[in-house]
């Protein structure tokens, strides 16, 4: 006992347990028959040394009988001292106390725990009672976290442990573990054994595979182990035991009996990425571990599998070089991918090509990746590479054949995103469509896949550029494909839509590439923008400049490069920023400046002259707006004039309110209230100016779709998304139809349908039909993409 502290008893029992003792010792339970059955460190000792002060109480010896016994290991007794204590419990007035570890087990001690009346439940510290116990014993509380961690709780182990801590240490000194030689000494060679194979987790039949017995006697070995104490409550080694093998069990004999370990679950089918982690944690080496982590690597997540693909090197076994480097690549260390491929190609592997083509892309390199995917002779993905980068007619000669690959869904997927991409630089009306399907047969099978970009993310960027902001969220919430290594990309893009709504966007968290820092401050200095925050604004104009002097610029990344356009024109640096949009406009002239591509980046770089004040050179970017009859670009070319219009002081207030509007519509929330707002200062009508600032604070808060869908009584209201539904039904389209034409499945349609019937009180289906018709009109299957749609 430790002078001016607590008692030995107090430091390992509980109050229930000491309360139980405190009953005993006072006579007011007798006699007392009960087993203590814990394995070894639990307080079974500190239990009999408590009820040792009881009046009669005797430790039990061979030859002692009468009163009450009590008898400490009684797994080591004898059956001459089960038969002496069997007769002691002949006299109903005579009391015992047995304490013993679960194994082993004697079938003495099994008949006569059989004659007991009741156990007493010892139990591990919480964090709680470690930290109390650390006090007590004079050290630091504020290790208990990492002391119950080490010990499990078990008190006989805390009590070891804490005499060799000092204030702030983290790990267990050499000094603790010197103090279980004896321990360690003690055991038998098999249940050393068990104990190194607890370490791995392996099971009852690997271990009787490496000691030659059978499971049943392997898992015997295992129980002796788990009666030490060693193990936790499910039989995984605790970290304090696992230090102390790896300190004094001899090497060899702990190679030889890891090595033994992985080479009969290597023999085994089945995913060995957890047997291989914790070989990992037990730092096995070896041919058999390196032979392991070799088949883990192959199955485990990126961050995972490089661990794996080094732990199997430095084991001697041979490395997958190319699925090392793609894991790289996919954790997000591109430069280490780049190496090692380029290492690969030199060396005349030509699969190195298609790691370093998605890291150069994920770089911000599309040219050079572009060219790599090319000569690797991976034909839609060096399609879309090339069409991104203005080489049209390249791009077009490297799509493969139908037939020249199997029609798996990996090369269906990419190949649709790649037509899409093509048919979307075409003036194809269905592109988008095409690259939306492309997500979707690529997420059973995308997810462990190495890519440049992911058909999410085109088809995303395409609906941004083409005004149907409504399909990339939902794209980009279902998108997993390229895991970790594209999480960030579609997180950024799906706070696009967002952003342009007006909306406070946050920069999503995660590991970025030069791609994604690209995205990133275009975010940060659209954001700024809005709320008119020029402090931001400036502070992240160096980073703007620097992402795009370090990226190619291609058709996927004109969003970004369109804000810093206007960011700059409002910093007064529009001519220090315009050689960037001029390769930009002659990367979309190289593709005859596609309306899908070409609208949106001239919108912007429209409102960077105006906020210039360069009207002349505004009116370019109107013209070539003007010059498409598509709905998107027309929709801008109109707000564009009636902004130049309002700028001079021509408020034609109808007009702004439809061009403002139809804003709103294709996404456009922010420039929609603005553009509103504008004209509202400008106007010297009363009237029109309330009317105009109305309809900009609701198009600001985002009711003007809402608006559009009130039934005459002006009682019930439908979404846009369920107005557009409605308008289709009563077309006479199909479910399926109408899910195609919006992109969204036919369970999505009868979902809106669904809640449609709720909303408006339809007792039937005929009369949900018949309200529908008295609020909307019908629209003829041959419209414009509902999608786009106001």
């Amino acid at each position: 006992m430790i002078p001016g502290h607590a008692t030995p008893d107090e430091l390992v029992l509980d109050d229930p347990t000491r309360r139980l003792c405190a009953a005993i010792t006072s006579g007011d339970l007798a006699p007392v028959r009960l087993a203590v059955i814990a394995p070894g460190g639990y307080g079974k000792s500190a239990l009999l040394d408590l009820l040792a002060t009881a009046n009669g109480a005797r430790r039990y010896r061979s030859g002692a009988t009468g009163g009450l016994l009590l008898v400490d290991d009684a797994h080591l007794l004898c059956d001459k001292d089960f038969v002496e204590l069997d007769a002691h419990l002949a006299d109903e007035s005579a009391g015992l106390v047995i304490a013993a570890r679960p194994r082993p087990r004697p079938t003495g001690l099994t008949t006569l725990l059989g004659r007991l009346r009741g156990q007493v439940v010892l139990r591990a510290f919480d964090v709680d009672r470690t930290a109390a116990c650390l006090g007590a014993l004079g050290a630091d509380p504020g290790l208990a976290a990492f002391v119950h961690c080490q010990t499990g709780g078990v008190p006989g182990l805390v009590h070891r442990l804490a005499p060799h801590l000092s204030q702030g240490q983290d790990t267990v000194p050499a000094a603790a573990i010197d103090e279980f030689r004896l321990d360690l000494d003690q055991l038998t060679a098999d249940q050393v054994h068990a104990l190194l194979a607890a370490e791995v987790n392996a099971d009852a039949t690997l271990l009787g595979g490496l000691l030659g017995v059978p499971p049943t006697v392997a898992a015997a070995h295992v129980d002796a182990a788990r009666a030490t104490g060693l193990l936790a409550a499910d039989g995984s080694l605790l970290p304090l035991a696992a230090a102390v093998l790896r300190a004094l069990v001899p090497a060899d004999q702990r190679t030889a009996a890891l090595g033994g370990l992985a080479e009969l679950r290597l023999a085994r089918t089945g995913p060995t990425g957890e047997f291989a982690a914790a070989l990992l944690a037990a730092s096995a080496s070896g041919p058999a571990a390196g032979a392991v982590y070799a088949a883990a690597a192959a199955e485990a997540e990126p961050g995972f599998a490089v661990q794996l693909h080094q732990a199997a090197e430095n084991a001697g076994h041979p490395v997958d070089e190319i699925g090392r480097a793609e894991a790289e690549a996919r954790a997000g260390d591109l430069d280490a991918a780049l190496r090692r491929a380029d290492t690969l190609l030199a060396a005349g592997e030509p699969r190195a090509a298609h790691v370093a083509a998605a890291a150069l892309a994920h770089r911000g390199q599309a040219t050079r990746s572009a060219e790599m995917y090319r000569w690797a002779g991976a034909g839609a993905l060096a399609a879309i590479g090339l069409a991104g980068t203005g080489r049209l007619a390249e791009a077009k000669s490297a799509m493969p054949a139908d037939s020249a690959a199997p029609p798996t869904l990996f090369s269906t997927a990419i190949s649709l995103a790649a037509k899409g991409i093509l048919d979307s630089i075409g003036g194809d009306a269905g592109a988008l469509s095409t690259v939306v399907r492309a997500a979707e047969v690529m997420e059973p099978v995308g997810r462990d896949v190495l890519l440049p970009d992911s058909p999410a993310a085109l088809g995303a960027i395409l609906a941004i550029n083409t005004g149907a902001t409504g399909i990339a969220e939902p794209l980009l919430a279902r998108a997993c494909t390229g895991g970790e290594l594209l999480r960030t990309r579609h997180a950024l893009l799906a706070a696009w839509p967002a952003m342009l709504r007006g909306e406070s966007v946050p920069v999503p968290d995660g590991r970025q590439t030069p791609r994604d820092r690209l995205f990133a401050v275009g975010l940060a200095v659209g954001a700024a923008r809005r709320d008119g925050d020029l402090a931001t604004l400036r502070r992240v104009w160096d980073s703007a400049n620097e992402a795009v002097v370090r990226h190619d610029i291609d058709l996927f990344t004109l969003l970004p490069l369109g804000e810093f356009a206007i960011a700059a024109a409002r910093l007064g640096e529009l001519d220090r920023f315009t050689p960037h949009l001029d390769r930009a406009w002659t990367l979309l002239a190289a593709l005859d400046n596609p309306p899908a591509w070409t609208a949106f980046p001239r919108w912007q770089a429209f409102h960077a002259e105006i906020t210039a004040s360069r009207v002349p050179a505004a009116r370019d970017h109107v013209e070539v707006l003007s010059g498409s009859t598509e709905q998107f670009p027309a929709a801008l070319a109109e707000a564009a004039r009636c902004w130049l219009d309002v700028l001079a002081g021509n408020v034609n207030a109808p007009r702004v309110e439809s061009a403002a509007r139809a804003l709103h519509a294709v996404g456009l929330h922010w420039d929609a209230a603005r553009l509103a707002g504008q004209a509202a200062t400008r106007t010297a009508d009363r009237k029109r100016m309330l009317a105009l600032l109305d309809c900009a604070r609701t198009l600001q808060s985002g009711a003007a779709r809402e608006e559009a869908a009130t039934d005459p009584t002006g009682k019930s209201r439908l979404s846009g998304r369920e107005l557009q539904v409605a308008e289709l039904v009563l077309a006479g389209l199909t479910y399926k139809q109408i899910g195609d034409r919006l992109f969204i499945s036919a369970k999505t349609v009868e979902h809106h349908m669904a809640r449609m019937r709720s909303r408006l009180g339809a007792t039937s289906r005929t009369d949900l039909l018949t309200q529908l018709r008295d609020m909307v009109t019908p629209q003829p299957p041959q419209r414009t993409s509902p999608a786009l749609a106001p």
